[in-house]
């Protein structure tokens, strides 16, 4: 179903989807995420340099508050805990390339103008 938005309710939907992707870690977290995998925890941990243990788990519990990711706690000795992304988080992979390829765009073009004006 479509929506039909007013340029305010527009601006203001924009503006919560954004509200869920804030915080320095969240980006990453998700492309580590997108394509279906499922990392453990200290999967996790490895592969995102520079991120604390409380910060991972900080921002892998919004996110899962948010509905973006899915935790999974496989009750054994050592406990397990996975992560993967819900439908919902998936869905987001198109848009953010959408995003990426946008943001390339202007790199290409600053390119361009420089060398236009590098040429005068």
């Amino acid at each position: 179903m479509l929506h039909q938005y007013t340029r305010e309710t527009a601006a203001e939907g924009v503006e919560n989807a954004l509200k869920l992707l804030e915080g320095r870690w969240k980006l990453v977290i998700l492309f580590h995420l997108f394509g279906g995998h499922v990392l453990r925890f200290s999967d996790l941990e490895r592969a995102i340099p520079g991120i604390s243990q409380k910060m991972l788990i900080q921002q892998l519990r919004q996110m899962e508050k948010d509905g973006i990711v899915h935790r999974i706690v496989h009750h054994q000795v050592p406990p397990k805990v996975e992560y993967c992304l819900t439908d919902w988080g998936q869905a987001l992979c198109p848009a953010l390339d959408a995003l990426l390829t946008w943001a390339a765009q202007r790199g290409s073009t600053d390119s361009e103008r420089k060398e236009a004006t590098s040429q005068d």
